[in-house]
């Protein structure tokens, strides 16, 4: 188990450096996470030692959620003040990423269909 938290942590602070010389563009967590993803990937990490930790972390994610709630509630007058701004926006957002995940999607997928069809 300690070496899966400190493997975990290791990426962690990989990503963090990283983001750091990058300017801050993509947070540190999510450095480490692809890090991490392709340190499996390419077999240099074995699954097996930090299997433990993550599901560990994944049955207790509710608690990780326990600061973004007390945030959303310590600023719940600036929440209802904006309350029209930040649902237009979150809806145009998911609306943008719907249809360039659909584009996206029809693209590859006449692109692989065509390319089945010359072999």
């Amino acid at each position: 188990m300690i070496k899966g938290i400190s493997l975990i942590l290791l990426f962690y602070f990989l990503g963090s450096l990283i983001s750091h010389l990058i300017g801050g563009f993509i947070p540190g967590s999510v450095c480490g996470m692809l890090l991490l993803f392709i340190a499996l990937g390419m077999k240099i990490v074995n699954p097996e030692s930090v299997r433990n930790v993550s599901l560990a972390l994944t049955r207790n994610m509710a608690v990780l959620f326990i600061p973004a709630g007390v945030g959303i509630m310590a600023h719940y007058g600036l929440i209802a003040e904006h309350w029209i701004a930040i649902v237009a926006i979150t809806v145009v957002v998911t609306l943008l990423v719907l249809v360039s995940v659909g584009a996206t999607a029809q693209y590859l997928n006449k692109r692989f269909n065509n390319n089945d069809s010359d072999n």
